[in-house]
């Protein structure tokens, strides 16, 4: 059993939350409201989940999922995550985010710039690239024939390891991209982002999703074009 700290409770907090459980993991969820504002959640969850402050999360867990908006990426605590693996969720979006002018030229990536936050964790990306309602659906056990993949990306192969082992047991193949740095291959707008997990991939808000299996995401990574050259 891993316990899991959730540091953001939204919709993809909730839904890895609701998966993990499932899984039989314990969960730590947080937010920036305050514990006081999860507890319908952690009653719906059940006994394998509780709710704290992010520090406290960030404590708890065996592995953490950072799940909040990447304007917000400062304010994750550090010391707290010194050691720990973190998977890291952001998306750029320069209308919620503000202008980041090292993601704006592409000379980095989301993950990369909290990695340079948590100098002490070991981070990777994942989760980002599927809508939270896909993401739910589309969990299956190991084995099953319609089981999907989802994509990571890391500089520690022990962190990847886990987040893998982490990833089977709710319900999905994965994909290691490659290092941090390759975390471009599955952002926002790529071959491999959302939408490659929906029937619509055009309306994936609104679509029904589709199985992805491994294959069909590294043909996705591999056609992944830099913003500038799309």
């Amino acid at each position: 059993m891993t316990t899991v700290g959730l540091i953001g409770s939204g919709n993809i907090g909730g839904t890895v939350a609701r998966l993990a459980v499932a899984a039989g993991h314990q969960v730590v969820l947080s937010n920036s409201r305050g514990p006081e504002t999860l507890q319908d959640l952690v009653a719906e969850l059940g006994p394998l989940a509780g709710a704290g402050t992010p520090a406290e999360a960030a404590q708890a867990g065996d592995l953490v999922v950072v799940t909040v908006p990447l304007h917000a990426y400062r304010q994750v605590p550090v010391k707290e995550l010194a050691g720990t693996t973190v998977i890291d969720t952001n998306n750029y979006y320069p209308e919620r985010d503000g202008r980041i002018a090292e993601l704006d030229d592409e000379s980095t990536t989301t993950s990369e710039l909290l990695q340079a936050h948590l100098p002490e964790s070991r981070v990777v990306k994942g989760f980002n690239n599927i809508f939270f309602t896909h993401l739910l659906a589309l969990a299956r056990p190991a084995g099953a024939a319609d089981r999907s993949a989802l994509s990571i990306a890391g500089d520690d192969p022990a962190a990847k390891a886990a987040v893998t082992a982490f990833f089977d047991s709710i319900g999905y193949d994965t994909v290691d991209a490659g290092p941090l740095a390759e975390g471009w291959r599955f952002q926002r707008d790529t071959a491999a982002y959302a939408g490659l997990y929906a029937a619509d991939p055009a309306n994936f808000f609104e679509s029904g999703p589709t199985r992805v299996d491994a294959a069909t995401l590294r043909a996705a990574l591999a056609a992944a074009r830099r913003y500038a050259d799309s």
